[in-house]
């Protein structure tokens, strides 16, 4: 099974493609798709979509797990929940299932503790995926993180 892996964000959208094969995990890719701050809100958003299709195209996930946005004040609010509106329509319009996770849940699902700390959460996903390096930037972690918590709590 293939399973992408998102922690949406207007700046950044970490993503994370991890494929099972005989109970074994491993990382096929991972990064950001990071927009332009000088640019409209409108034109992040077609930007977000453009390469997320193309991430869809290349590694034709059969499942997307998607970081639950946990509401809090925030001057960001808005333009994250905006970005994942389009990362979700854009899962819809390839006609790939999606599951969410709140941040709590991955925590426990990857590292065992549901307050666990982000290096915690980081060694758990090179653990699991055996990885001798941390993958990078901590986005691109944290979609590993949520692909992983799709498999786990399958």
């Amino acid at each position: 099974m293939r399973i992408l892996g998102i922690d949406p964000g207007l700046a950044r959208v970490g993503y994370g493609v991890i494929d099972i094969q005989d109970g074994c995990q491993r990382m096929l890719d991972c990064g950001i798709i990071q927009t332009n701050s000088d640019r409209s809100d409108g034109d992040r958003m077609v930007e977000i979509a453009g390469d997320l299709r193309q991430l869809i195209r290349i590694w034709r996930p059969e499942l997307a797990a998607v970081e639950k946005f946990f509401f809090y004040r925030s001057s960001n609010t808005i333009n994250v929940v905006q970005a994942r509106g389009v990362v979700v329509m854009t899962l819809a319009r390839f006609k790939i299932p999606m599951v969410e996770f709140p941040p709590m849940q991955i925590k426990l699902a990857v590292a065992g503790f549901g307050h666990a700390e982000k290096d915690e959460v980081l060694e758990a996903v090179m653990r699991e995926l055996s990885l001798e390096e941390p993958p990078r930037p901590d986005d691109a972690a944290d979609a590993l993180a949520v692909a992983l918590t799709a498999w786990l709590q399958r």
